[in-house]
């Protein structure tokens, strides 16, 4: 084993994953820079490292270092302090502060910090709230070392470890020692997977039973992620066995351990999947308490004797309908005036159609008419895109779910059962977005007597989250008033984009020729399709119809891989729309670059953020980055400012291109969609139809005929294990 002593200058390549980092350090013995690989898990740009390890030649790159195990040694010289401090690794200091630190204390630097740190007032611009702030960053610093020296050996990332003790502080060590499981449920970003290699490192039995119950609700966890509210017993029981390589005999007994508790899983025997055969279904208690609380707040709504919007009971629906006429100028077909009646009679209804039937023309009418009457009208979507075009469309204000129902810390909502919404009419736009959880405590926030309509295409992808809600409301025999529209009025029949919807929706190949609003640029390679799809979207589309690349054209991929999945295209169009210049500054996180300007979207739930909590498929834009505050600023689709500190960042994505389950909920003025056979696992008839219908006025596809005919031809493949069809019809029956 050789020993190296070096400065790290820059991360050139870090996986968050598994710790592997590429980077270049200064000997400081003259001469270029030195490459070092290998796990440099918690190592900042500007610290002295002592590294152990050994020299290997690289074919293409050269003499390199690979690094074993390192430990981080302050640095003694004033340029090194320097570089050290003004590395952005301490809150507070950017690189012209460490200057004037350095400036003034010298080779003292460190130890003033250490020990005085009220003495950092003595600098030029550096006010007692500063000091304090620097005095702050400096000691989570030396915690969070002590921690990410105890976790490199089981190969966890910086990023995690700093969740780690954002959560646990002093206890962290103590916890992952003791209750290593215990991180998959209380730290974002740490599956069972990273907790089971932390537990195997610190001495948990294979067989533990405490690996084994971890390891089934993590199987259950990963099946919520796919869209099941529940496995089938027989299912899950396999799905653990093969996770955990342990004998089945113990998963079972474990499992019957975790009902019997009645803490971690549910069991109960519902209709299977398909509807005939009974299964045993095994749920997470928190999806069990919302199928069962969901089912039966929809029946508590149907069977109150309240009407908090009488007037509709007796109405002349003629003279309405006329009235209505004469406000809006348009007469509503015969299928739109029922849903307008069913709307405002009963307390529960579902609007569904495909585009250009009349949706939006309804939901206005609807909303019209209540308002006449002086009904209190509360409207809202699942994302604030959606929530845009809601209030646009019946010129009233509204808003995402999440600020409608002023979710806190926890996912408690501020309204619920016991503190209802002060509404007569609540409308849901997008409702195919609404996902067990979200339905539930929406539903919960209806008062008695007051209506609720949910709208929504129920041919496009179910939720992002647990269930098939609006599908499932739906269902032949169930309880809930329903229309479908299914006429395509005359101007949307002009409308490549709603022709072509309407025919994939058929499984019928879209038209591809001759159409101002629909194109088709045929590259049957996938790598072909990739780079033609970023051209398509940064240049052509903007110079053919004036539309702004980061603003109105949004890229939507089958899937996140591969070189047309929207990881790779994210990196490309991220160059073509806002490459990086010398005079802005930007900050590196792994392979990924953050810049000003960059379009970005939030890939988790998270409460604490913003206002009402920022979640999941929350887009915006960068527009501040401050490397002394170690702090990025994005303004969201709804119009708030959100500050990240930079050891947030894994919680945003790029969404220059995002995966079509993504873009649920949004429309953009154009959309770009890569339809190649690299694709081919997800190429599904509702897949590309929800991409279709996410245009207002333009898409181009991107790729071969050959993918696209799949893509129209394949019905997608069963459906989620969801009972909650079933309760409904269980509860209606007289």
């Amino acid at each position: 084993m050789a020993v190296l002593e070096a400065v790290l200058e820059r991360i050139t390549y870090a996986n968050e994953e598994n710790g592997y980092t590429v980077a270049r350090v200064d000997t400081g013995r003259g001469g270029d820079l030195l490459t070092v690989v290998g796990s440099l898990l918690g190592a900042q740009p500007g610290e002295s490292l002592r590294m152990e390890g050994r020299w290997a030649s690289h074919p293409q790159y050269g003499k390199q270092f690979t690094v074993e195990n390192y430990t981080t040694v302050l640095p003694a010289t004033i340029q090194g302090i320097r570089r050290y401090l003004g590395s952005g690794l301490i809150k507070g200091i950017g690189p012209v502060m460490a200057d004037r630190i350095t400036t003034h204390f010298g080779v003292d630097t460190l130890d003033i910090i250490e020990n005085e740190p009220k003495r950092l007032v003595e600098v030029p611009g550096l006010g007692p709230k500063r000091t304090k702030m620097i005095g702050a960053a400096w000691e989570e610093q030396k915690a969070i070392k002590e921690v990410m020296i105890f976790l490199q050996g089981v190969g966890v990332s910086t990023s995690i470890a700093v969740r780690i003790y954002k959560k646990y502080g002093d206890g962290s060590i103590s916890v992952v020692k003791g209750e290593p499981y215990r991180l998959a449920a209380d730290v974002w970003g740490i599956g069972f997977l990273t907790a089971d290699r932390i537990a195997q490192a610190v001495g948990i039995p294979h067989d533990s039973p405490e690996r084994v119950k971890a390891g089934l609700q993590y199987a259950l966890s990963q099946s919520t992620d796919q869209g099941h509210c529940y496995l089938p017993e027989e299912q899950l029981i396999s799905d653990a066995v093969k996770l955990l390589q342990v004998d089945m005999g113990l998963v079972i007994e474990c499992l019957a351990e975790l009902a019997a508790e009645d803490e971690g899983v549910v069991k109960e025997r519902v209709p299977g999947p398909d509807g005939v055969e009974q299964v045993t279904a095994v749920y997470l208690v928190p999806f069990h308490r919302a199928e069962l609380s969901l089912s039966a707040q929809v029946l508590r709504l149907l069977r109150t004797g309240e009407d908090r919007m009488p007037a509709f009971r007796d109405v002349a629906w003629d003279k309405a309908l006329s009235w209505l006429a004469g406000r809006t100028g348009a007469e509503l077909a015969p299928e739109q005036q029922e849903a307008v009646r069913l709307a405002l009679t009963e307390k529960v209804a579902v609007l569904t159609g495909g585009p250009g039937c009349g949706k939006s023309f309804t939901v206005r009418s609807i909303v019209e008419l209540a308002r006449a009457k002086k009904a209190k009208v509360v409207l809202a979507a699942p994302t604030g895109r959606a929530a845009k075009r809601l209030a646009e469309l019946t010129g009233a204000e509204a808003s995402t779910v999440h600020r409608l129902l002023e979710l806190r810390p926890g996912g408690d909502a501020a309204y619920d059962r016991d503190r209802p919404l002060d509404a007569d009419l609540v409308v849901v736009d997008e409702a195919s977005m609404l996902d067990l959880l979200l339905a539930n405590k929406l539903i919960k926030a209806v008062a008695p007597g007051a209506h609720l309509l949910l709208v929504g295409d129920v041919d496009q992808l179910p939720s992002v989250g647990a269930g098939e809600v609006l599908r499932d409301l739906l269902a032949e025999g169930g309880p809930v008033p329903r229309v479908r529209l299914t006429r395509i009025f005359r101007q949307a029949q002009q409308s490549g984009v709603v022709t072509n919807a309407h025919r994939i929706n058929s499984g019928v190949q879209p038209l591809t020729e001759g159409l101002p609003d629909f194109f088709l640029f045929v590259e049957d390679e996938t790598e072909d399709a990739g780079r033609v799809t970023v051209d398509v979207a940064a240049r052509r589309i903007p110079a053919k119809f004036g539309l702004d690349p980061r603003r109105d054209v949004q890229v939507l991929a089958p899937m996140h891989r591969g070189p047309a999945g929207a990881g790779t295209l994210n990196g490309l169009l991220q160059q073509a729309i806002t490459p990086g210049r010398p005079d802005l500054p930007e900050k590196r996180l792994g392979g990924r670059v953050f810049r000003i300007g960059d379009k970005v979207t939030q890939i988790r739930n998270n409460y604490e953020k913003g206002e009402n909590g920022v979640f999941n498929g929350t887009v915006g834009v960068v527009t501040a980055l401050n490397a002394d505050d170690q702090r990025l600023t994005v303004l969201t689709d709804e119009d708030e400012e959100v500050p990240y500190d930079f050891d947030e960042l894994d919680e945003l994505a790029h969404a220059y291109a995002v995966t079509i389950h993504r873009s649920q909920g949004s429309e953009y003025p154009a959309v770009v969609i890569p339809v190649t056979t690299g694709a081919w696992m997800m190429l599904q008839r509702n897949l590309l139809y929800t991409a279709v219908t996410r245009a207002k006025k333009l898409v181009v596809l991107v790729g071969s005929r050959k993918a696209i005919g799949q893509a129209v031809r394949t019905v997608s493949a069963g459906r989620r294990c969801t009972a909650l069809d079933h309760r409904l019809r269980g509860l209606s029956a007289p």
